[in-house]
């Protein structure tokens, strides 16, 4: 397999582009190499610019969960295309783009449309905090949330992979308010409100997908929420990633919670820029131009992005994959850990619907701290080899591999034998 128009386009990129990309993970900084740019995809394959194809388990981290190009949502692209491209206005879209979101999460009267998942936590804590009244917000070590300033504290994903504790650029006053709790320990939650009386909200991913598919263990996210109540606390949960790829619905729905604020993106614009905030009435009351939480964009509710978004989710409602998402999961599950046991290759795999990882290491994987036992280094051999056999991965140990219901049994008959070979290669080279 040759790499040489990516190499070519990757040294072209650095004179205009910082490190060639437009997002850090892109760089493929943790696993070696250099990046590979991507010429076209199409239902469960993606082709690079060399014409290498690959089976997608990357689906641009997430939205593309019917496959790419899915002839129904690029139907209803093509026909919003005919009617113009952004207006600055209201449309009808948005209308009945909200109702299904909203129907699909119980504790959700009113949504916000933004554009992107980073927007939407960012306008879903400014929420919290106007409702309570109260300043400080607790998150969880490993748990991503966008690259606001306040929340760029012990993230996960390409933080982790770049070895930041932070970022340069946050002053301390963005973040003092901020506080760190343990992923699955609720008495580092609890330690917080000893100290603290002001804390408005708790913000969590319900799976941990930029730690690498880390699941709430022993009733965690009920018993969080049953706490916060105590203490008049709202949860905001993120799932920007986990939003329709475990039920039609969210993580929230398998795991019996229901938060008080809920952020998404990903897949409710079925591949294009978008987020998303909602909660019951008395709290969306506090938003702009119902309350005095401003928050507005221009291009929020883009009637391409809806228009993508309502195809999507009625495809995906009616083809209901769920059932085969955890068939699947479990069939690259087994995968995995056959050929490691093979090779003697220690791994970890957790899974959760559509979402799966292997970590590189023979501790269970509840929390970040676990997580980054994994053997960062054999992933990246892994990665490498699991590419060359046509298998495109997340470039980083740290983040979640999805599946699309375009998947086929060629295709993970493709996956198995690249990861035979990769495991086979991890285990020659240590």
């Amino acid at each position: 397999m040759k790499f040489e128009k990516s190499q070519k386009l990757y040294n072209k990129g650095l004179v205009n582009l910082v490190g060639a990309v437009n997002s850090p993970v892109r760089a493929f900084a943790s696993v070696g190499g250099n990046p590979l740019f991507i010429k076209k995809a199409k239902g469960s394959k993606i082709v690079d610019v060399d014409g290498n194809e690959y089976v997608d388990l990357v689906l641009s981290y997430g939205p593309m969960i019917l496959g790419h190009r899915h002839k129904k949502v690029q139907k209803a692209i093509t026909k919003a295309l005919k009617n113009g491209y952004s207006f600055g206005a209201s449309t009808k879209n948005e209308i009945k783009l909200a109702k299904i979101v909203c129907d699909a999460f119980p504790g959700m009267d009113k949504v916000r449309f933004v554009n992107s998942g980073t927007e939407a936590v960012l306008s879903g804590i400014r929420l919290a905090r106007a409702f309570t009244g109260k300043d400080k917000i607790i998150k969880f070590s490993g748990c991503y949330h966008g690259h606001q300033d306040a929340l760029l504290v012990a993230a996960g994903s390409g933080l982790a992979t770049l070895s930041l504790p932070g970022s340069k650029g946050v002053p301390e006053g963005a973040v003092k308010n901020t506080l760190i709790a343990e992923y699955n320990n609720l008495e580092s939650v609890k330690a917080h409100f000893e100290k603290h009386d002001d804390i408005a909200a708790v913000i969590i991913e319900p799976v941990g997908g930029n730690m690498g598919v880390v699941i709430p263990q022993n009733n965690f996210l009920k018993e969080l929420k049953d706490f916060l109540e105590t203490k008049n606390a709202l949860l905001i949960a993120d799932e920007v990633m986990t939003g329709f790829r475990s039920t039609f619905g969210g993580a929230q729905e398998l795991f019996e919670v229901e938060a008080d604020i809920t952020c998404l993106g990903k897949v409710i614009g079925g591949g294009f820029p978008v987020g998303a905030y909602g909660a019951r009435n008395e709290i969306m009351q506090e938003v702009a131009p119902l309350g005095g939480m401003y928050q507005a964009g221009t291009l929020s509710g883009n009637p391409i992005a809806m228009a993508g978004g309502i195809a999507t989710l009625t495809e995906l409602k009616k083809q209901n994959p769920y059932e085969q998402f955890n068939a699947v999961a479990e069939k690259i599950e087994g995968f995995l850990k056959v050929s490691a046991e093979k090779y003697g290759v220690e791994i970890t795999v957790n899974r959760f619907g559509s979402m799966i990882n292997p970590f590189f290491t023979n501790n269970n994987v509840t929390n970040f701290e676990e997580a980054q036992t994994s053997d960062t280094k054999k992933f990246a051999v892994f990665f490498w080899e699991m590419i060359k056999n046509g298998v495109f991965l997340p470039p980083s140990q740290f983040e979640a591999w999805f599946l699309s219901s375009a998947l086929n049994e060629k295709d993970l008959d493709r996956v198995s034998e690249a990861i035979d070979a990769a495991m086979k290669k991890v285990a020659d080279s240590f």
